[in-house]
């Protein structure tokens, strides 16, 4: 069964068809990105996602486009999803973020893996002694990139939640609210990691 190939445009029924107008209107004269293709095979959720990528990915909102890119591509790199990475990658080359501060994303995204893996352990473990142990961990990449600190910290705080470490979330949500950043920004940082969490789960599942 697996892989599934994506469906072809010439194939689909009125309602996909439909969603792809939809979609062509949104990404102009640039191709239409194949993953959605592939969310093609079941209308229901193509319309989904397109309806969540325009509003909280693609589109302003209480973050800017730029940010929004950035926090796209940092879900895209931690759950390893080369197609959407590429695009997301060019959509914020496409809103004048350079190479570093693509690279130095994926960067951050990484060393707040790390943390989580460490900081849930001790969290879950069910003992206090680990508490009491140091750290241990390097994490400079944090506060030595060229992102800003509101940036690097709506970063830790979707791939913490994404990886379920309940104090790095409640950690980081805590140092973004100090750093200025209003509970509905990061509701939206949420919502888009969120809406690329699903597309690129559906898109790995299937390739």
């Amino acid at each position: 069964m697996f892989p599934l190939p994506p469906v072809t445009e010439s194939a689909v029924d009125e309602k996909v068809a439909q969603t792809f107008g939809r979609l062509r209107e949104m990404f102009g004269e640039q191709p239409l990105p194949e993953p959605f293709f592939s969310y093609g095979r079941v209308p229901a959720f193509l319309q989904d996602f397109y309806m969540n990528f325009k509003k909280f990915v693609w589109t302003e909102g209480q973050l800017t486009t730029q940010t929004k890119a950035t926090i796209a591509l940092a879900v895209c790199a931690v759950k390893k999803c080369q197609p959407w990475s590429k695009i997301m990658a060019a959509r914020g080359a496409q809103l004048g973020l350079n190479e570093q501060y693509l690279t130095d994303t994926i960067a951050v995204a990484a060393t707040c893996e790390m943390y989580n893996a460490f900081f849930k352990f001790r969290d879950i473990s069910g003992s206090d002694i680990y508490n009491g142990m140091a750290v241990g961990l390097r994490a400079h990449t944090f506060a030595n990139t060229s992102l800003d600190d509101k940036t690097v910290e709506l970063i830790n705080v979707v791939i913490s939640d994404i990886n379920g470490c309940k104090p790095c979330t409640s950690g980081h949500v805590e140092k973004a609210r100090q750093l200025g950043v209003s509970h509905e920004a990061l509701q939206e940082a949420i919502q888009c990691a969120a809406t690329m969490l699903a597309g690129v789960s559906f898109l790995n599942a299937v390739q």
